[in-house]
Order: C-alpha cells, then structure tokens, then sequence
C-alpha cells in the first residue's frame, strides 16, 4: 500500500490573503476554519480526501527566514501557459528569481507572501 498527499500546509503572516489567492489560482473552495485561524481550502464539491490535496493556511508569527524547502508548481487547465501567467499575476503573483536562466519552460513567480511556485508549460486536464 502506498501514500498519497492529502494536505499541504503552508505557515503564512495572512491566511485569508493566502486563502483568497491560492483560491483565484487553483479554483478552490473554503472547506473549512480551526479556531487558530487556520483556513482549509480544497477542490469545490469534494473537500478533503480528493484525488487533489487540501490546502491548510496556517497562521504563524514568523516570517520567512530563508529559501523553502518544497514549492508548489502548478499547470493551467484551460488556456496556454501565457495566459495563465496572466491572469496569475493579476490575482497578485509577482515574478521571482531564484536564479533561473530565462531558457527555462516554467515560470518562477511568488504568492502575496512571497512563497515562490512555479507555472508549468503544460495543460493538464482539470478534474
């Protein structure tokens, strides 16, 4: 039997600005808030458990000290890879240099937070 990723939790200064963001990108619902502040959001009709993971935006003080460890990367569904960098940066992505070389087929961009993920070239079917 094997594992498969359920939650992905990212610490974040502002889970409600996170929530809003990664929900324009993904087209994710709330599913749910902890008493924390913590904001839980996943795919509409679905919620945890689904064959795409929960995003659990965690409140924290700290803010971030160096280069994340793991990132998400992400691929449009509906449109080609320009027009999806579009309309990223129009939810409030930002390009980021991590010290790509521009030959690259992905962009590197941040969410509100800074959180660097990167926009892949290929279209993938949306569930």
């Amino acid at each position: 039997m094997a594992c498969r990723i359920s939650e992905l939790v990212v610490d974040c200064v502002d889970p409600e600005r996170l929530a809003v963001f990664w929900r324009g990108v993904l087209g994710y619902v709330e599913i749910d808030r902890e008493d924390d502040g913590s904001i839980h959001i996943g795919p509409p009709g679905i919620g945890f458990g689904g064959p795409q993971p929960t995003l659990v935006l965690s409140p924290s003080g700290d803010q971030r000290p160096r280069k994340l460890r793991l990132h998400i990367d992400v691929n449009a569904t509906d449109r080609d890879q320009d027009a999806e960098l579009e309309r990223l940066l129009a939810l409030g992505a930002r390009p980021a240099d991590v010290g790509q070389t521009g030959a690259e087929s992905w962009h590197v961009l941040a969410d509100p937070e800074g959180n660097e993920f990167c926009l892949l070239r290929a279209r993938l079917q949306s569930y």
